[in-house]
């Protein structure tokens, strides 16, 4: 009787009977299973692993009626003869096998490089290592932790609209279409909150802030459009833009917000961050705003107000959103889910005038039609039946505490340092005496397992100052941050 190599895990990402399943079909894959042989029976296999036998056996059924195994009585599982020439398994079941074997392609590549009409991948991001979730100490933005995901009630509504009778119409092709449910939601459960007014037909889903910037740059954007933005700014929105071929127009922050300038009238939209400003976190004064609304009335410009974290403010003095003011009509208000649930989950809106929207769900067909109706329609009941206020009030409650016990620590442990974000912040901007160079200490801080933002890489300068920096405290085990600071504090004082 075959004998199998396998290790499971207890692993919060996959269960046993997943794990099993997976062992095997890579078994099967690289045809490290006899083809007149039986697997080990249930009893020998649960023995070897300390498992169940119903696991095994469920799992083992499961191949059957996959294909990948046959079951002969009394005498055990069997290999599915369609494998037994050890052909990869890349498709579903025997019956959908690739009839023909690939064969590795002696004709050179050609040269991309000469090819590409455009080149992405010269705009560079947020430096963050790819396995940051491996390190103790990461103090970075823009990644709340999975342990607090309402996990419990999103399977609970995927188990009601997966019950048998229940309309599977997030299923069909919506061809262009938002789940009408979730547009509701944001319409009367979100938007209001910021002040905001809004018919359906303003409305349109996307996959994530970032997808919204990219449709607005798209049909907005080309050569030598002139884009007023805020220096330091959201390096992402500076690539999309640029792709595009916008002239940036660098206005710089202060601790009211964008300052504008001799420059702004040229300007053909402005890229604004008024609630909680990145990477700063500073929010936009009432005097500010005035002055941004009164230029672009003044100047026939448009703003795009990208209000990513606009659920956390807790905030009862929070001001409303520039959508929600005189001039709304000439703002394009970008919202996000990312913050409060998971920027996993890559959705967002976008709210503006209907002949805009028309236009952009235009594009969004010509892409990919329309973002997944079963993760609309998911995300709609989530906020229907109340799951999502409910969340957000433990979000919110959960991010205060976080933030206070990062802004302690760094009191005490790091006293030269000057936090110029509010109170409210999703993250702080930290400004660090001129001498030293962030990157630098990131460097040394990412050998002690501590990982930190250097703020250089979030201004638009060709020379930019190199004592910022950005800690975030949602990605961080909450009691990780104090200890976390006091090793960052101790290699900046063995750097002095």
């Amino acid at each position: 009787m075959t004998t199998l190599s396998l290790a499971l895990q207890s692993r919060a990402e996959g269960g046993l009977q997943e794990q099993l399943r997976e062992g095997l079909l890579e078994a099967i894959r690289v045809g490290s299973l006899p083809i007149d042989a039986p697997l080990p029976s249930c009893r020998k296999l649960s023995e070897q692993l300390g498992i169940s036998r119903n696991t095994v056996a469920i799992v083992y059924e499961k191949l059957v009626d996959d294909g990948y195994l046959v079951s002969r009585p009394r005498s055990g599982y069997f290999l599915h003869s369609d494998y037994h020439n050890g052909d990869a398994i890349d498709t579903p079941g025997p019956a959908l096998k690739p009839s023909a074997k690939v064969h590795t392609s002696t004709v050179s590549a050609p040269s991309w490089g000469k090819r590409l009409a455009r080149q992405p991948g010269q705009f560079e991001g947020i430096l963050k290592p790819s396995n940051w979730c491996d390190y103790p100490y990461p103090f970075i933005y823009g990644q709340p932790g999975t342990n607090n995901f309402p996990i419990n009630a999103w399977r609970d509504i995927t188990r009601r609209r997966l019950a048998g009778g229940r309309d599977r119409d997030w299923l069909r092709d919506r061809i262009d279409q938002d789940d009408p449910l979730l547009v509701e939601q944001v319409r009367k459960r979100l938007l209001p909150r910021r002040g905001i007014l809004a018919r359906p037909d303003e409305i349109l889903i996307t996959l994530g802030s970032q997808n919204a910037l990219y449709l607005l740059a798209q049909l907005l954007i080309g050569d030598g459009t002139r884009l007023g933005l805020e220096d330091p700014g959201y390096r992402e929105a500076v690539n999309v833009f640029r792709f595009f071929g916008s002239q940036l127009v660098r206005h710089r922050v202060d601790e009211q917000g964008i300052q504008l300038n001799e420059r702004s009238a040229q300007c053909d939209y402005f890229y604004v961050m008024p609630s909680h400003q990145v990477p700063t976190g500073i929010p936009m004064s009432q005097a500010r705003r005035d002055a941004l609304l009164a230029q672009v009335i003044a100047h026939d410009q448009i703003i795009l107000e990208d209000d990513y974290d606009a659920e956390l403010h807790n905030d009862s003095q929070a001001l409303p959103a520039l959508k929600a003011s005189r001039a709304g009509n000439r703002v394009v208000y970008l919202g996000s889910f990312s913050k409060v649930l998971s920027p996993g989950l890559r959705m967002g809106y976008i709210v503006a005038d209907s002949e805009l929207i028309d236009e952009l769900r235009a594009l969004r067909r010509l892409m990919y039609r329309h973002p997944p109706a079963n993760l609309q329609h998911q995300m709609a009941q989530f906020i229907a039946q109340g799951h999502y206020e409910t969340h957000l009030r433990s979000h919110v409650q959960d991010t205060d505490a976080r933030r206070a016990a990062l802004r302690d620590a760094i009191e005490r442990q790091l006293p030269q340092a000057q936090c110029l974000s509010s109170d409210r912040a999703s993250a702080l901007w930290l400004k660090m005496p001129d001498s030293l160079d962030t990157q630098q200490l990131a460097w040394r801080a990412a050998q002690c397992g501590v990982l930190i933002e250097p703020g250089f890489q979030h201004f638009h300068d060709p020379a930019p100052p190199r004592h910022f920096m950005r800690l975030g405290f949602n990605a961080i085990e909450r009691d990780q941050i104090v200890p976390g600071i006091e090793l960052l504090a101790s290699v900046l004082q063995g750097a002095g």
